[in-house]
């Protein structure tokens, strides 16, 4: 079924928070790090998480994707007008609705609205072993320019 797209709402943030930690739990490489060297400064992936949310709330274009006037899909991301791009920082699906094509009708949902303000390109991150995302972008026409690596660093 077709999703329905719109703009978030400060109503809906604290529900995005929660349906984008869990689709992001299997694969955040914050985690990781959490594994390695526990929190940091007392803040789990978790934790960290919520701040960045926050921020992205606070300086992004945040869309939802609704069934039935029910959220299960969220993207966020910003445009340059002095370069034409769009960056779309975070793509997530309820981890209960997943597989069922809403993340490609966010994507392209997202990549419409930028194409409105003028965007024409669009560039993302992706972490390499996020298989599924990686296919969608491929399948969708993104090109792979470049890969890198995260280091961290106890000081």
């Amino acid at each position: 079924m077709p999703l329905t797209f719109r703009l978030a709402n400060r109503s809906d943030y604290p529900h995005l928070e929660e349906m984008v930690l869990e689709a992001f739990a299997p694969i955040t490489w914050l985690s990781r790090v959490d594994e390695i060297f526990g929190p940091i400064n007392g803040l789990d992936w978790h934790q960290r998480w919520q701040l960045r949310l926050k921020a992205a709330f606070a300086s992004q274009t945040v869309m939802v994707g609704e069934d039935s006037g029910v959220i299960v899909a969220y993207a966020s991301g910003t445009y340059d007008p002095a370069t034409r791009s769009a960056y779309i920082d975070l793509l997530a699906v309820d981890s209960r609705r997943q597989g069922q094509g809403h993340g490609r009708q966010m994507l392209r949902a997202i990549i419409d609205h930028f194409k409105k303000q003028g965007a024409q390109h669009a560039h993302l991150d992706c972490l390499t072993n996020n298989q599924t995302g990686n296919r969608l972008y491929e399948s969708e026409g993104f090109q792979r320019v470049a890969e890198h690596a995260r280091w961290w660093l106890k000081l």
